[in-house]
Formats: C-alpha cells, sequence, structure tokens
C-alpha cells in the first residue's frame, strides 16, 4: 500500500515576494551623472524588469516635462577651462610646455562644440539618439499589471484618493507643492501592493518619501504607519536611493561593478551640489574628465621638460 507523502512547500521566490517603485528623479539623474557611458549599464535592468516595477502617466509626465531642462542644465556645467589662466608668459610662449597647452586647448574646443552638436541630434531626436529616453518608453509604454496608464479605469479612483490625501496635507508631499502627483504615485502603490499580496521598495533621492541620515534612507513615519494599517503588519515597505539594492530585492543579479559605479555616481552628485557657488558648479567638479586628462598631460610633459633641463645643466658643466 503505498503512502501518501506530502511534499513540503517549496519557498517562494525572493524575486515574487516584491515590488520596485522607481521615483522621477532616478530616471532624471541618468541625464546628471557624469561618469561615463558604464553609468548606464542599470538601464538595462530597467528594461527587462518592467513587469516588477510601479509607474504610471504620473512618473511618466513628470519625466517628460523635466527632460530638456535637465538636460541642458546639465551640459551647462560642462564649460571649458580658463584659458587665460593657462596662457604661459612670453618668455615661455615657445617651450613645448606652452605648444602643449595650445594644441590641448584646440582639441578640448573641438570635443566641446562636438557634445553640443550630439545634444542637439539627442534633443531633436529622442528615439534613435537618447539611450536614457528609450528605456523609459519601454517602461512606460509597457501595458502591465502595475502600470497606471489611460487605459486603466481605475485610475480615477486613485486621483480622487490622492486629492483628498493632498487637502488633507497627507506625506508624500513638498512644502510649497501644487500638485497632487506625488499623491498620486503614492495611492498606486499602496494599490499595486494590496492587489499583488507583495512588499514595495521605493527608489528615490530626494526627501518626498523619507529622509537619509548617516547612509541610511529612513521612511518617512506616517507612510509608514499608513502602509502598514492599510495592509497589514507583516508587509513591508523600505526605501533606497540605489537601483542595485532595489534590484537585488527582486533577485536581479547585479555586478560588483555596477554597484560600485552606481556608489561613484551618488557621491559625485553629493560632491557636485556641496562645491556649488551661486548655482554654478566649480569646474573641476563640473567637468572632472577634461581637467583631469589636461592636469595629466601637463605633468608629463613638465616633468619631460625638467629632464631636458637638467640634462643641459649637466653637459654644460
Amino acid at each position: 500500500m503505498k503512502k501518501n507523502i506530502k511534499m513540503a512547500k517549496k519557498p517562494a521566490n525572493q524575486e515574487k515576494k516584491w515590488l520596485i517603485f522607481i521615483d522621477t528623479n532616478i530616471f532624471l539623474d541618468f541625464y546628471r551623472f557624469r561618469s561615463g557611458v558604464g553609468s548606464l549599464s542599470l538601464l538595462g535592468h530597467i528594461e527587462n524588469n518592467v513587469d516588477k516595477i510601479i509607474t504610471g502617466n504620473q512618473v511618466e509626465m513628470e519625466f517628460m516635462k523635466n527632460r530638456h531642462k535637465v538636460m541642458l542644465n546639465s551640459l551647462s556645467q560642462l564649460k571649458t577651462p580658463d584659458w587665460a589662466g593657462l596662457t604661459a608668459p612670453a618668455f615661455l610662449a615657445d617651450t613645448q610646455l606652452a605648444q602643449a597647452i595650445i594644441k590641448n586647448r584646440e582639441n578640448i574646443d573641438d570635443q566641446h562644440k562636438r557634445l553640443k552638436k550630439k545634444l542637439a541630434s539627442v534633443l531633436k531626436n529622442p528615439t534613435a539618439n537618447d539611450e536614457v529616453y528609450q528605456c523609459c518608453r519601454k517602461l512606460f509604454e509597457d501595458d502591465g499589471l502595475y502600470n497606471l496608464n489611460r487605459k486603466k479605469d481605475i485610475r480615477y479612483r486613485i486621483r480622487r484618493k490622492a486629492r483628498k490625501r493632498f487637502m488633507l496635507g497627507y506625506p508624500p508631499r513638498k512644502d510649497k507643492d501644487t500638485s497632487i502627483g506625488d499623491a498620486i504615485n503614492w495611492e498606486w502603490i499602496i494599490h499595486c501592493a494590496e492587489e499583488s499580496g507583495k512588499h514595495v521598495v521605493i527608489v528615490s533621492r530626494d526627501t518626498d518619501y523619507g529622509i537619509k541620515h548617516d547612509g541610511v534612507n529612513i521612511l518617512n513615519d506616517w507612510l509608514l504607519r499608513e502602509f502598514k494599517d492599510r495592509l497589514n503588519r507583516r508587509r513591508k515597505i523600505i526605501l533606497t536611493d540605489r537601483l542595485a539594492e532595489a534590484f537585488k530585492m527582486v533577485s536581479v543579479r547585479i555586478s560588483q561593478k555596477e554597484e560600485k559605479e552606481e556608489e561613484i555616481l551618488l557621491r559625485e552628485s553629493t560632491s557636485i551640489k556641496s562645491h556649488s557657488v551661486s548655482g554654478e558648479e566649480i569646474y573641476p567638479e563640473s567637468n572632472p574628465l577634461i581637467v583631469s586628462e589636461l592636469v595629466k598631460r601637463f605633468n608629463e610633459l613638465k616633468q619631460q621638460q625638467n629632464k631636458i633641463m637638467h640634462e643641459k645643466s649637466g653637459s654644460d658643466s
């Protein structure tokens, strides 16, 4: 006689337990960061995991509304050096070092013009020329369960709830907010968590959803309590400023290189803000690649010149 053997239930996959909400500022930050092509590698994970991301027309509108402004502001910070301060005095004008500076100036000015030309193509035809835009379009056009687009009638109920919480002064909202955008996003987050039975991780780098203290992101007290009260005490919601951390919550494999890149970008963003003067960034922070290359070349030529001078003085003696 065969015995009925009860099979133990396999634990649910980590990826099935969590949903990710990506705030608009995260998408716009891809235009602000200045550390090269590698900084865009996390975009691929967004494209490949649209079914795990909470989004909607509100996030899409905010992205489209601010994209041009952020791009132009980012490029305006890419300035050529103060060449007057690098002009050699007359008695050194014919030296190899002075000539190298002039040559590098011509090269840098040319590359700066090319960047401006590239920006024009990105602004005019983002579908073909803007990698960030292309990724976001794939996310916003996906008609998944967690995308609050115009095809879903539930959007009317979400807006009514958002208007109510906005009138009552509930977070998330900025002190001088005149729109219910953040309230719409929050009500949609609550709805998706309730319908799916999943936990939520919010990725944001502003203070709408909480604060950051000593490197730790802390969700707003009221939002945490409201989330627990409207769902249940066992349901989890966390706040982070790192996409890499959020993707790991849904079992997406993140390389150490990608984590390191995002860490550098966050430090870079903080450094640029802390060195701002009258709304403009100090040049070495706003244009690190050009300056570092110029300084490196300058030092190499200086060493060569010192070596030549040393050899010449030795032969004269």
